[in-house]
């Protein structure tokens, strides 16, 4: 049944008073991966959790939302296309990147309303919200009781639709990864994650030894296990699909065709169930916008009703 009609909030332009978040030394990770791109980064309290977010571009608002153990720095790959076009905001997830909560009590509720929270001050009207994985899970629930917040929801092979089932092999190594964070359990892992890891290390360049030291921090810090909390709380539960079928706002999937942890066919059983259009990305696994950004920049726009 479609949702009953939500009053829509007043919704806010980008505060000048929010307190921007710390410059960060040129010699720090996240600076070396950010440096260039067309954003600023600043800080907002959002529900009760700090949070930083890349924000930068001009007009209709767009929403980003990351995978888990990642952080915004994981849409440098499209974030210069979409800021031709929309205005892109870019948050850290609670628990991830620089955005606190890791001492919050994290679950779908707290998730939902941080989100709308950063709707809120963060976009003057309703924006399209676009979300991967753990963030795709998150984007649909806010968007099943809060659809007439958001104009538009583009889920990006998104947790919560079927319980997750990944390949063994993927398994094996996520686990690996997670009970010890090295650069070898790390490029293990990934050759699951990316489609062709070699290519993505020789476009990175030099970046790709800054892209791990990054993503070894991250698994290693002090946020990693509420990180990992929010993944299970919120990511790996599935939402019911009654819950799915209160969204009322047009939903769009996005897919890489070798994802090994959320297989296809969880995207084309949604898209037959809810009517939802879906998106192939061919040579891609997990994280199009990564190994394949200009498909991934273009299925977007196609999704949004574009050329």
């Amino acid at each position: 049944m479609p949702a009953k009609p939500h009053a829509r909030p007043t919704l806010q332009a980008p505060s000048l008073s929010a307190a921007s978040a710390p410059a960060p030394s040129a010699a720090e990770p996240r600076a070396r991966l950010t440096a260039g791109l067309p954003a600023v980064e600043r800080s907002l309290e959002l529900a009760g959790i700090r949070t930083t977010l890349l924000e930068g571009g001009q007009g209709p608002p767009m929403v980003l939302l990351h995978g888990p153990g990642e952080s915004a720095v994981n849409w440098r790959w499209v974030f210069p296309d979409l800021a031709a076009t929309h205005r892109v905001i870019a948050p850290d997830l609670p628990a991830h990147g620089r955005t606190g909560g890791e001492e919050e009590r994290l679950d779908a509720d707290r998730a939902v309303a941080w989100l709308d929270a950063l709707i809120a001050r963060t976009c003057p009207r309703p924006p399209v919200v676009v979300g991967h994985i753990l963030g795709g899970a998150i984007a649909a629930r806010h968007a099943a009781r809060h659809g007439g917040r958001i104009e538009r929801l583009v889920l990006v092979d998104t947790l919560g639709l079927a319980p997750f089932r990944p390949s063994p092999r993927f398994l094996l190594r996520l686990l690996g990864f997670q009970a010890r964070p090295t650069e070898k359990s790390y490029e293990r892992f990934m050759r699951h994650c990316a489609y062709d890891l070699d290519g993505l290390r020789a476009r990175m360049g030099a970046k790709w030894r800054t892209f791990v030291e990054y993503n070894l921090g991250l698994a290693r810090g002090r946020k990693a296990k509420a990180a990992s909390r929010l993944l299970r709380t919120v990511g790996l539960r599935r939402i019911p699909p009654r819950e799915l079928e209160r969204i009322s706002v047009p939903v769009a999937l996005v897919w890489g065709r070798e994802d090994r942890a959320l297989r296809l066919r969880i995207a084309e059983r949604a898209s037959e169930r809810y009517g939802w259009p879906l998106e192939v990305i061919e040579e891609a696994a997990d994280d199009p916008p990564r190994d394949r950004p200009d498909a991934f920049v273009a299925a977007l726009r196609r999704a949004l009703g574009g050329p």
